[in-house]
């Protein structure tokens, strides 16, 4: 089992099908909050739909496409994130992720990202990272923001939510400048 510790409190891991009847809970449980910025919500509607994004995940991450990881908080499952795609042809990586709202206000997604962001740079040797979020999904944009990313621009109608097209926010990290701004504070 591929396990990742990031600090004391947090681990992400590749889910297993053992870990679809929790996923599909918190997505349950979750579902109208995250249906005001995600669109898969709906297509999530028995725990055998979350086994099969399961299966599509490890047999995309085998292939070297893919890393979507369970997020561990003092060891409960408590959202998903990752890469939602990895080009080794141009060096690059989109990162995307979901926490259960119980959960948020504890710095978690902000170490999520941090600790993808430089598995994508220091693991992978990748040279830019991309997170896009929703324009109005102020949550989801302040930690591409609180981790440096810059904001590159704006997608217009770039993702249709269920009724309506929202535009994305585009952020984005280059290798040089993570590192870069990791050097500058340890001096």
């Amino acid at each position: 089992m591929f396990i990742h510790k990031i600090d004391d409190e947090l681990a992400l891991k590749l889910p297993e099908l053992k870990d679809a009847e929790r996923i599909f809970e918190l997505t349950d449980s979750s579902r109208e909050y995250l249906k005001e910025w995600l669109p898969w919500v709906d297509f999530t509607a028995r725990v055998e739909d979350t086994q099969d994004f399961i299966k599509a995940g490890r047999s995309n991450f085998a292939e070297g496409k893919t890393l979507n990881a369970a997020i561990l908080f003092e060891g409960e499952i408590v959202g998903m994130g990752g890469f939602n795609s990895i080009s080794q042809a141009n060096k690059a990586a989109s990162i995307g992720y979901w926490l259960a709202p119980q959960y948020q206000g504890h710095g978690i997604m902000t170490r999520v990202v941090k600790a993808f962001t430089e598995h994508a740079f220091d693991e992978l040797e990748l040279n830019r990272v991309e997170i896009r979020a929703a324009v109005g999904n102020q949550k989801s944009r302040s930690i591409p923001e609180r981790l440096g990313y810059v904001e590159e621009g704006t997608i217009r109608q770039a993702e249709w939510l269920y009724d309506h097209y929202v535009d994305h926010t585009v952020y984005g990290m280059l290798a040089e400048d993570w590192h870069n701004r990791i050097k500058n504070t340890q001096q």
